[in-house]
């Protein structure tokens, strides 16, 4: 039977990029910046793509798709693109800053949207004031100059925000305009109180430490650093140098990054870390080896259908997805992915550009990252982070995306698309009970998280009449789950491995026999196994409802389910998937012994070390 043909794949708008020059990278901005220009409006400042909703009004999220492109088309424009038509954005920055035009952007509030996207003005304005401020008219000088001074003295958020206050402060002095620096001292001091050591920093005053650490914090002072050298420039430069290595681990041999936290809508912006260390002429690695990061990166990115028909970005991770969106997503929102192209901005002669690309190598020894509360194996085509729990209660599905056991750069993670229905629930890298056979509540946040010799322990209450102690290790290839489980009542339960992507033949291999569970694909083998639990729970494998994984459309995970009765009850199982089939079947030959959980306890009191996003008192 002849193969069925379908028409070129527009889904794939970075497809056929081979990410292996400076040259490839600037074609990947121009590859995504021009489908936008079609809905661009007549007086140039707000872009709107779709019809979708954010949380804040529409001129705002005009505005982001008016801005978000400055991130890639400033640096491409100082590397010497001369593809860019800088008409339509001058004559949007004079529209949008005149309160008389239709196409104004609005009053700025405090805390408000707007002052996300103003900071690539303030970034645009220092380095191509030629190309968007000079060419204004006196009179449109006068408002940009209004506008953006006083949207640089009402109150930011107090986080990462805090630096968009110091981006804008960049640009208007760039361009001669007076403003009170006396403001921006203030938030560089705020920003300092974030900071718990090694290079990281919490993203505000919670308990969350995710991408925003690398692709904000550090993206942003490394910036500052570059092209507003003062006190803490150095600082900047030294803190970004030594979480590198830590950020190294966050990534798969093949590219892939860890799906973990929010905002992953924003595609390939984590490669801005690497291109804002060249950026700023940090070496904290060898120079092929961050370029390798970051053209790794992207390549992986141009093999996925991240774009609509029409060519411009989706909101989704590596398909369209509104389920895993934020409240915060417009439809332009994905236009962050312009971060990554930072390093257009150096010339071709600069290392980052001119050394050959190497692979790094990574320490077979897992790497334990006391700040995040993660513990990361890098298995051959992946990264995997057992993690202590973070909490991030206000965000859409933030149990999913922040208090999971385990998070993956193949396999992702999966949200659920109904939480009236336990027995249909994916619950991949995560343990879910439920008093009613029908809803079900999972670990949200911790009471408290520690960690000591490579294992990981955490206390946390599903129900509030429920405790359940947790720990999690690395034992070889697998990674073991310990649950201690205290319930005055009955519960049912259901704990998930990793979900593994399938394609329509479904012609995967499925095991389910006992106390272990697994599916075989033509390239991954994903299993579990329980150790010897107090509980009988018999083994699974569901297929999971469509859409809910980040990476594959349709997946299938491997389960364990069972009843829970009053009183204690412990949990013991193992958990592997990897990219070879063979070489997980030939693991599964050796099982890994049973924990002592006596044991674990007394490791945990004996040397156990606060997770510092969790014992951090500054954060409560």
């Amino acid at each position: 039977m002849p193969d069925i043909v379908f028409p070129p794949n527009s889904f794939r708008i970075l497809e056929g990029n081979p990410f292996q020059s400076r040259n490839d990278v600037e074609q990947a901005v121009a590859a995504l910046a021009a489908p936008l220009e079609k809905f661009r409006s007549m007086g140039g400042a707000r872009i709107r793509r779709g019809v979708g909703a954010a949380h804040f009004d529409q001129p705002s999220a005009d505005l982001e798709g008016f801005s978000r492109l400055l991130w890639g088309l400033v640096p491409a424009q100082i590397g010497g693109a001369d593809w860019i038509d800088w008409e339509p954005i001058c004559r949007g920055l004079a529209s949008g800053t005149n309160p008389l035009h239709s196409e104004f952007w609005g009053a700025v509030p405090d805390k408000n949207q707007r002052l996300v996207e103003l900071a690539a003005i303030g970034f645009a304005l220092k380095l191509v004031p030629h190309k968007i401020w000079e060419p204004l008219s006196n009179e449109s000088k006068h408002n940009v100059a209004r506008y953006l001074v006083a949207a640089h003295g009402v109150e930011y958020h107090n986080n990462n925000w805090k630096f968009f206050r110091l981006l804008l402060g960049m640009g208007l002095r760039a361009v001669g305009i007076e403003y009170n620096q006396k403001l921006d001292e203030q938030y560089e001091a705020d920003l300092d109180t974030f900071y718990v050591g090694d290079g990281w920093y919490s993203d505000g005053p919670i308990r969350r430490v995710d991408y925003y650490i690398p692709f904000a914090f550090h993206y942003y002072g490394l910036i500052l650093a570059a092209l507003q050298p003062n006190k803490l420039a150095e600082q900047y430069k030294q803190r970004a140098h030594l979480i590198a290595s830590d950020i190294c681990r966050w990534f798969a041999d093949d590219g892939a990054g860890l799906v973990f936290g929010r905002s992953l809508t924003y595609r390939c912006a984590p490669a801005g870390f690497f291109g804002a260390l060249a950026f700023a002429n940090v070496e904290a690695l060898p120079w092929g080896v961050l370029k390798g990061f970051y053209l790794r990166h992207l390549r992986w990115w141009a093999s996925k259908p991240v774009s609509n028909s029409d060519g411009t970005l989706s909101i989704g991770y590596t398909y369209p997805n509104l389920l895993m969106s934020e409240s915060y997503n417009s439809p332009q929102s994905p236009y962050w992915a312009m971060k990554a192209f930072l390093p257009l901005a150096l010339p071709s002669t600069h290392p980052f550009w001119s050394e050959d690309e190497v692979p790094y190598a990574k320490e077979a020894k897992p790497a334990i990252q006391l700040h995040p509360g993660f513990i990361i194996s890098n298995p051959p085509g992946d990264a995997i982070a057992l993690s202590s729990g973070q909490q991030c209660l206000q965000m859409r599905h933030g149990s999913e995306k922040y208090a999971k056991f385990a998070y993956s750069a193949r396999y992702g993670f999966s949200i659920e698309s109904d939480q009236v229905r336990f027995d249909e629930a994916v619950l991949d890298g995560m343990i879910g009970f439920s008093d009613d056979g029908k809803h079900f509540r999972t670990r949200e946040t911790n009471e408290k998280a520690m960690i000591a010799d490579g294992t990981l322990y955490s206390r946390w209450r599903p129900y509030t009449d429920v405790t359940v102690h947790t720990w999690l290790y690395w034992d070889g290839p697998f990674h073991i789950r310990v649950h201690r489980i205290d319930t005055p009542r009955p519960l049912k339960t259901i704990e998930g491995g990793f979900a593994v992507g399938r394609d329509y033949t479904n012609k995967e291999k499925i095991t389910a026999e006992g106390l272990h569970a697994s599916i075989e694909t033509a390239t991954d083998l994903s299993a579990v196994i329980d150790l010897g639990s107090t509980v009988i729970r018999n083994a699974r494998v569901h297929h999971a409802p469509p859409n809910t994984n980040l990476v594959a459309t349709k997946t299938t995970l491997p389960q364990l389910v069972g009843d829970i009765p009053a009183g204690e009850s412990i949990l013991v199982a193992a958990f592997i998937a990897q990219t070879n089939p063979q070489t997980v079947k030939e693991a599964l030959k050796s099982l890994p012994a049973k924990p002592n959980v006596s044991a674990l306890q007394r490791l945990i009191v004996e040397q156990g070390v606060s997770v510092t996003i969790m014992g951090n008192s500054a954060l409560l």
